[in-house]
């Protein structure tokens, strides 16, 4: 959650009414926000510091922390939280927002140069026309753009903004991507013009803009925006120009936002402007900007235009548990900064049954009617809302599955295993090659883009998580005891999906000795615990056993395994797995031989056996392991 910190003396003057710290948490809590702390600067800073001495020009005036949902970017600034409350309170209806074209002049225009595209291809562009700032608007006019760029632009990886004096500027402007050492200026607050690659050495050690040089700093060409007489604007998305800046007598604002995703360029246009443009000589109205792109094409931004949704009256009090009328609920919304209203044509408020909502372009997280639902549920308050139990015969029943995922859960954690909870995600190694087994291409799904080299495969065995996890805690005493009980995927074209899990269990020992025997007396205990009996090897084939109920050990050859330490566990059910039912996923084992022939209803389940060394070196671990690995869909 972001924390906003806003002067507690401004927003109890905007809100038109003083409040005690516990009313105002409790104002906010009906809101869907909460005060974390009633506090000062100074006292934040005495804290962090554990000292007074270093604090004494600090101020003391009173300032809130108010933490704010992440997808509610209209509330990172003071003017959008004593907006929303002061609506939420019914003293003022929703703001209208209108984008105006100038009568007397054309719309100043943004040219996209086509090498952009190596880089940030996309622009949106706004201005804020006869603007007054004072100390605090403008300080929060910042400070909202630094919130941006921590949130939604993803610490500027996807989209960064610049604001610039427009008055200080010439139009049309273009945005261009040229070799660093063709893009020279003189960077903010500061007095010496530096080309690209000079820059990034002088900023290489900043606290601030340090962090944002490797976005850019490896990429043949350097975005950058310019204006009519080739004067530098910014170099997103590390600094804006010295000359462009913006002041407390700036009166005219240029907004341009590059980016990665035009969607997230345009929702930070529109929280900017629509937070600020009530500072305008015309509250709430902003000049669009007309964007060229490479291929021709024309985009007027932006239009302020809201989107209108409608959401079913029976849905919202259905999925609230409530029973609103269509009135109450326009009201509710309305509350919440969404004009609402009931269809047009409507003689009969009581049998309406949806309402329309008209989204303004500052509420960029409604998505769906669920987000209108969740609105009417805050504005309603969550404490009001009746406890009552589902209608149906059965409450969250387990599934099958779950629950004996647990018993045994349990059973091995009471003989002395601890549970890890590794990622799903391996790399195509650790699942193949460092086990010491061929990847046959039909049974792993692969990522078609992963983010690394750790993350290829979604894994087909439990081992190389727990193999994984033993070696980053090796510095432990020994002996290392540790299971997994979770999901394995497997690729399936009989699923609609074409993949399929499985619910594995996997346990390993580590020690100065293999642990063989532990391990083979888990397999038992488990076994015990699900009562399944043991079926003795001298009876496996005998005729008057075929019907019965257990499961039984074979010895076998497996890579992963060493050599005549290595056994297969074989399951004997009442009858054999239907089609839908799991399948024997260990294709690469030993066929048994002609000798020794199952009957079709046993299937085999899983291995056991002390690890191989050339799979103990490729995981790092430097002291014999023994593991478990058996598919427990089988026993339910």
């Amino acid at each position: 959650m972001p924390t906003v910190n806003v002067d507690k003396e401004n927003l109890y003057n905007a809100l038109g009414k003083e409040y005690s710290t516990d009313d105002f948490r409790e104002l906010c809590f009906e809101f869907g926000i909460e005060l974390e702390e009633d506090t000062s600067v100074k006292e934040m800073a005495e804290r962090m510091t554990g000292t007074t001495a270093a604090t004494d020009d600090l101020s003391d005036r009173a300032v809130l922390k108010i933490d704010i949902p992440a997808n509610r970017y209209d509330l990172l600034c003071f003017e959008g939280i004593s907006r929303a409350l002061n609506v939420f309170l019914q003293r003022v209806r929703p703001p209208t927002y209108r984008a105006v074209v100038p009568a007397d002049r054309p719309l100043e225009r943004m040219m996209v140069h086509p090498e952009t595209a190596r880089i940030r291809p996309f622009v949106a562009c706004a201005i804020l026309r006869n603007i007054h700032f004072t100390q605090d608007s403008y300080d929060s006019f910042i400070d909202l753009q630094d919130k941006l760029h921590q949130n939604i632009c993803r610490k500027r990886s996807l989209a960064s903004m610049g604001t610039h004096d427009l008055d200080t500027l010439k139009g049309p402007f273009t945005y261009e991507a040229r070799a660093p050492r063709d893009v020279r200026f003189v960077p903010l607050n500061q007095t010496q013009e530096m080309n690209g690659e000079e820059l990034m050495a002088f900023y290489e050690n900043d606290k601030h803009l340090g962090k944002y040089l490797p976005i850019i700093r490896d990429s043949p060409v350097y975005p950058v925006v310019y204006d009519r007489d080739h004067t530098v604007c910014s170099l997103p998305p590390i600094i804006n120009s010295d000359h462009s800046k913006i002041t407390l007598a700036t009166r005219n604002v240029l907004i341009e936002v590059t980016a990665t995703d035009l969607t997230k360029a345009q929702t930070v246009v529109h929280t900017l402007v629509g937070m600020f443009s009530q500072y305008c000589d015309v509250p709430f109205t902003v000049e669009p900007v007309e964007v060229v792109m490479p291929d021709g094409s024309r985009t007027v931004f932006p239009t302020m235009e809201p989107r209108r949704m409608t959401a079913e009256v029976a849905y919202i009090n259905a999925a609230i548990g409530v029973q609103l009328t269509p009135d109450q609920i326009v009201e509710y919304l309305n509350r919440m900064s969404l004009p609402a209203q009931l269809p047009a044509g409507t003689t009969d408020s009581a049998a309406a049954t949806e309402v329309v909502v008209d989204v303004p372009v500052t509420r960029s997280d409604i998505l769906h009617a669920c987000d209108l639902m969740e609105d009417v549920a805050i504005a309603y308050g969550y404490n009001r809302i009746p406890k009552t139990f589902p209608a149906c015969s059965t409450v969250a029943a387990p599934f099958p599955i779950n629950k004996l995922s647990d018993q045994i859960r349990r059973e091995l954690a009471l003989s002395g295993f601890s549970e890890i909870v590794p990622l799903i995600l391996c790399s195509h190694d650790e699942n193949f090659k460092f086990l010491r087994r061929t990847d046959p291409g039909t049974e792993a799904v692969l990522l078609a883009n992963p983010k690394t080299v750790e993350y290829q495969v979604v894994r087909t065995s439990l081992l190389p998580g727990v193999l994984k996890t033993i070696h980053q805690n090796r510095r432990y005493a020994l002996p290392l005891q540790v299971f997994e009980v979770s999901d394995v995927v497997f690729k399936d074209d009989t699923q609609e999906r074409r993949a399929r899990n499985e619910r594995h269990v996997c346990a390993l020992y580590c020690g100065k000795a293999s642990g063989f025997e532990t391990i083979h007396g888990l397999l038992d205990r488990l076994m015990q615990m699900m009562a399944v009996p043991y079926i003795p090897s001298a009876l496996v084939d005998d005729p008057s056993t075929q019907s019965q109920r257990g499961y039984f050990i074979r010895p076998a050859d497996h890579p992963t395994y060493f050599d005549g330490r290595c056994a297969e566990i074989y399951y004997r059910g009442p009858r054999a797995p239907s089609a839908t039912a799991p399948q024997p996923h260990f294709t690469d084992l030993t066929p048994i031989a002609n000798a020794h022939k199952v009957p079709i209803e046993t299937n085999r389940v899983g291995l056991f056996g002390i690890i191989h060394p050339e799979v103990l070196v490729n995981f790092g671990i430097d002291y014999p392991c023994s593991a478990l690995e058996f598919n427990l869909e089988y026993f339910l």
